[in-house]
């Protein structure tokens, strides 16, 4: 399998240009160059940072310079730092992954499809000269499973747009829910060589959102260590999740959890890597922080040997805060063992 080359080791910047109140303040002050340099100083050699379509457009479309100000800035220290990047919209006018977001319509209206289009057009005028060290990430998290077709036919047209003026910048490609591993056999075989396959990983989601007040027919006081029975996990997981709720029963139901549940899971995504030829990138991968520290670190560990065994490149969901922050006070007395597994 291809091997996606200065994107191994990663983290999101999740919550700076995304998924925040949008305000002046949280652009400035919320990451700082001195967060860069600290990554950098880690030995990780990315980072992905989503933006959402607020940043650098008005409601009207109109674009919002200052917003791509923050974008320059990013890639400016990502330079100074060697580090490279992953563009990520994260939201576009009309779809987010959290409905809670309340866009709507984007995958049933041409009028928002084309605007989607046009602001690529825009970052790939802007920084498509800089493939060297960083790539686009069309759009994070596209949820139902009935938006596949039409999903296929506006990243297809979208890759072409962005060619016109990128043509060797190296594009992220996922599908529907929410870059799940089922989904990449269902998206379109590669546009061309510069198309990277992109999944991501919170499974078991039970564990690794455990508590997790967005997550639908989740009890919010629910826990759970990482060390129980398969039995258990098919139990736990029937309780408290609604949509996506995996089985276990395909494993010993007395055996507790172990590194081949994470073993089986990407061997999907090996076979449909190896069999287009296309590399393959974890975007997002982490654990919510009501889970224990010491829980955390054996998560990070069985599924970070499984992405080492087989050169998937990834980053780790999040940096600070938005519930899974790696430096935040949570993390702190096993922090430096994270570091050797990321």
């Amino acid at each position: 399998m291809k091997v996606f080359e200065g994107y191994m080791h990663g983290i999101n910047l999740g919550g700076w240009l995304s998924q925040c109140d949008h305000t002046k303040d949280r652009y400035d002050n919320f990451i700082l160059e001195s967060d860069i340099a600290r990554i950098s100083e880690w030995g990780l050699d990315h980072i992905r940072i989503p933006v959402d379509y607020n940043l650098v457009e008005d409601e009207e479309g109109n674009y919002k310079e200052d917003g791509f100000s923050y974008i320059d800035k990013a890639i400016d220290w990502c330079e100074k730092y060697h580090l490279n990047m992953v563009l990520d919209l994260h939201k576009t006018y009309g779809f987010s992954f959290d409905s809670g977001e309340q866009e709507s319509g984007f995958f049933e209206n041409e009028d928002y499809q084309e605007r989607f289009y046009k602001l690529w057009e825009v970052f790939a005028k802007r920084y498509g000269h800089l493939s060297d060290r960083l790539c686009f990430e069309m759009l994070n998290e596209v949820t139902d499973k009935e938006y596949c077709e039409i999903w296929n036919k506006i990243s297809r047209k979208c890759i072409e747009r962005i060619r016109k003026y990128a043509p060797d910048i190296q594009i992220l490609l996922g599908g529907y829910y929410n870059n799940s591993i089922e989904a990449l056999k269902d998206l379109d075989v590669p546009f061309d060589d510069k198309i990277v396959y992109n999944f991501h990983c919170y499974e078991p989601l039970v564990f690794t959102h455990q508590g997790g007040y967005w997550v639908d027919g989740m009890d919010t006081s629910f826990r759970m260590p990482f060390d129980v029975t398969y039995a258990k996990y098919d139990e736990y997981t029937l309780q408290n999740l609604n949509r996506y709720a995996e089985r276990f029963d395909t494993y010993d139901a007395d055996s507790v959890m172990g590194v081949e549940y994470f073993e089986n899971m990407m061997q999907e995504a090996i076979r449909v890597a190896e069999e287009r030829d296309v590399k393959l990138y974890c975007g997002e991968y982490g654990v919510i922080n009501l889970a224990t520290p010491e829980d955390t670190v054996k998560w990070y560990r069985m599924i970070c040997s499984c992405f080492d065994k087989y050169g998937i490149g990834r980053a780790a969901w999040s940096y600070k805060e938005m519930d899974f922050g790696l430096v935040d006070d949570h993390m702190k007395s096993v922090f430096d063992e994270m570091l050797q597994i990321i």
